[in-house]
């Protein structure tokens, strides 16, 4: 602060974290978020009231897949016992002594007479000392990566007897948001042995695939005689337990409030949505028979804003019925008044000004902002994601400029690649925005939270790689612009 430097003791006893006194918290980043948030509970003897504002963000030690970062013992052992082989190891931060970290092998338990020897996890402190790595005595190395390559070589030997064979990494998705270049060069590297072709975005993509057995949630209305012809694809249907539900509706009328879409939203690990965040409604393109369907719902849901990012026509294929009227026309879409107010070009996208009316309610004409996405390949991703950065800022504007907007409806043919891709990204980018550039991202992670919503949301391993893409050309911009003001303002950040 103001060019000085003040030191805060943190003590650790063993059983909690605390500032000899006051209150006591289960781990460090835990007290470090509560001392930020609270504004004023840090002070110097003499009063002064100490801010903490901007983290000064320390990068992993590592970007190699297997360093998994705040991960406590116990979470280790659930990974390594429930998804591990034997010989499957991670290196993690220890919790009771910060600065140094901890080797977790999924080795035999101790019994060597008994060829059915069930599994356990054994736990070895790496200590970090002076610059240098080394497991208590004994050889010292420059890096983890040193450390890890050597035992992976020469295996160590429990006091037990037990042999810690280091045969097969258990590799993490987490990643420090910061370090996201170094991780996206790891995932671009080549196999470099035969019995495994293909790695990094392959192997994440295709782990990512093998979970999709477990998201079968049931999807029994979008298969109802009465429903079936209004989905696009007969067998990209919405899950029950997610399905936008068409209110005054005839109930006479099966089927009259199905519509082939699905809220998304961003959970919390426990299943939890998270409340600060924003909601999309995922829904696929509009076909003759449903369009009157889609602006029920976008009036019903309070939508102002509609991401389209798909044109009507692709090779020849109606990807999406026009479902808005022609410049400075109005159409009637059963109940719902369209006129569309003006049109504007930019690079990649076209914006459109719709004024919509519900005819029998006495209400003022809503505005409603529909982005048209034109710079999606017919086949494959964007070459680069800056354009998409763009429109994503220009949609976010728009929804942030309504309050008490409803969700943003998004949709390309079927409502899961192009969709998905859009929604995992801006998703990523509203973490990084709250959280900072020191927070941890995990990127499948996100993709199987929202397909637990919608299935098969992001289809493909190009629109996998996209979104690693899309989200290190962002961190890359904040770090640019923190750097410059950095360099403007060097005493805003001691």
């Amino acid at each position: 602060r103001h060019s000085e430097v003040t030191h805060i003791k943190i003590q650790n006893s063993g059983d909690y974290y605390d500032l000899y006194g006051g209150e006591k918290f289960a781990t460090l980043a835990e007290l470090i978020q509560y001392y930020t948030e609270q504004q004023g509970l840090l002070r110097e003897k003499n009063g002064n009231v100490i801010e903490l504002k901007y983290p000064l963000n320390c990068k992993d030690p590592t970007s190699e897949r297997w360093y998994h970062g705040q991960v406590s013992g116990k979470d280790a052992e659930k990974l390594l016992t429930e998804k591990g082989k034997l010989g499957s190891f991670l290196v993690r931060e220890s919790q009771s002594k910060p600065g140094d970290f901890v080797l977790s092998v999924l080795t035999h338990e101790e019994k060597p007479e008994n060829a059915d020897r069930r599994t356990k996890v054994t736990h070895v402190m790496i200590h970090h000392q002076d610059g240098k790595y080394d497991v208590g005595g004994g050889e010292t190395f420059d890096t983890l990566s040193d450390l890890v390559e050597q035992y992976k070589k020469n295996p160590m030997v429990e006091k037990s007897g037990i042999v810690v064979h280091l045969r097969q990494p258990f590799n993490t998705t987490r990643i420090n948001a910061a370090n996201i270049e170094n991780r996206v060069r790891e995932l671009n590297k080549v196999a470099d042995s035969s019995e495994k072709p293909k790695q990094g975005f392959w192997e994440e993509f295709e782990m990512l695939q093998q979970q999709e057995c477990k998201l079968l949630y049931p999807r029994k209305e979008g298969q109802r005689p009465e429903n079936k012809g209004k989905n696009r694809y007969k067998n990209i249907l919405p899950f029950d337990t997610t399905r936008v539900e068409l209110k005054e509706v005839d109930l006479d009328m099966p089927g009259s409030d199905y519509i082939n879409a699905n809220y998304i939203r961003n959970m919390h690990n426990e299943g939890r949505y998270a409340a600060e965040s924003k909601v999309f409604i995922a829904t696929q393109g509009c076909m003759q028979n449903t369009v009157i369907d889609f602006w029920k719902m976008v009036y019903q849901e309070n939508t102002h804003v509609i991401v389209m990012t798909t044109k009507e026509m692709e090779r020849g294929r109606n990807k999406c019925v026009r479902y808005w009227p022609d410049s400075d026309s109005t159409m009637d879409f059963g109940r719902i008044s369209v006129k569309n107010i003006e049109e504007q070009n930019a690079q990649d996208y076209v914006l459109r000004e719709l004024e919509v009316l519900c005819v029998d309610r006495s209400e003022p004409p809503r505005t409603i902002w529909h982005y048209q996405y034109l710079s999606w390949p017919d086949h494959g991703v964007p070459s680069e994601s800056g354009g998409v950065l763009s429109f994503l800022e220009q949609i976010n504007q728009a929804q942030n400029a309504i309050p008490g907007a409803g969700p943003i409806v998004v949709h390309c043919s079927a409502g899961i690649g192009r969709t998905g891709t859009i929604i995992v990204i801006d998703i990523l980018i509203d973490i990084i925005n709250r959280q900072g550039l020191d927070c941890d991202i995990d990127i499948p992670k996100t993709i199987q939270m929202v397909r637990r919503q919608r299935s098969g949301m992001v289809q493909t391993e190009a629109q996998y790689k996209f979104i690693y893409m899309a989200v290190q050309q962002y961190i890359n911009k904040i770090q640019k612009r923190l750097d410059k003001e950095q360099v403007a303002f060097p005493y805003l950040f001691f």
